[in-house]
């Protein structure tokens, strides 16, 4: 009979050789998954274009529009006149497809200043400003005529262009993004 001096418990080269081997392959599928894992979190570009931003009004003359961008989609500032103002305060709501008054499309005492998300209710498409046979907005895709209140008077777009949350830092600024209770 033979004799060891090797007993059950105690580890050997080849049970160091497994342990290492595991330890090696965990770390390589780990360091392999990483790269993988980390592409699902937003870049910086995506979560910045979340932020507020905030709009100098002051270059915008009376009867003009600017276009900017917030959150990857096209947002439209208009600087309306007296004019424009009264003809979107007059039409009567039961003309309208998504009857909305003018006062709850604006803040108050800031009529002047229209923002509205520029991306027809239709298909998606950016209406053209200063257009269309309410002086508004035409979507020349498939032919939706916005107001100058971005309310929808013609065509296949079931809805009014979409008033993104915002409020009036002083006068002549805006902060899209962030609205305060106090200013809505």
């Amino acid at each position: 009979m033979a004799v060891t001096n090797e007993h059950a418990a105690e580890p050997t080269r080849r049970d160091f050789i497994y342990i290492a081997t595991g330890a090696v392959g965990a770390v390589g599928v780990a360091g392999a998954a990483w790269p993988f894992i980390s592409q699902m979190n937003p870049d910086k570009a995506t979560i910045a274009a979340g932020v507020p931003v905030e709009v100098d009004l002051t270059p915008i003359p009376e009867g003009q529009s600017v276009k900017i961008f917030w959150r990857g989609k096209p947002i439209f500032i208009r600087h309306r006149t007296k004019a424009e103002i009264a003809a979107a305060e007059d039409v009567k709501l039961t003309d309208l497809k998504d009857p909305q008054a003018d006062a709850d499309r604006v803040k108050k005492d800031q009529a002047q200043w229209l923002v509205v998300v520029g991306i027809c209710t239709h298909l998606g498409c950016i209406p053209l400003v200063n257009e269309g046979s309410y002086h508004g907005w035409f979507c020349p895709c498939h032919g939706s005529v916005y107001d100058t209140s971005g309310r929808i008077r013609q065509g296949p777009a079931p809805l009014n262009l979409e008033v993104p949350p915002y409020n009036f830092e002083s006068p002549t600024k805006i902060m899209i993004g962030a609205e305060s209770n106090a200013q809505a």
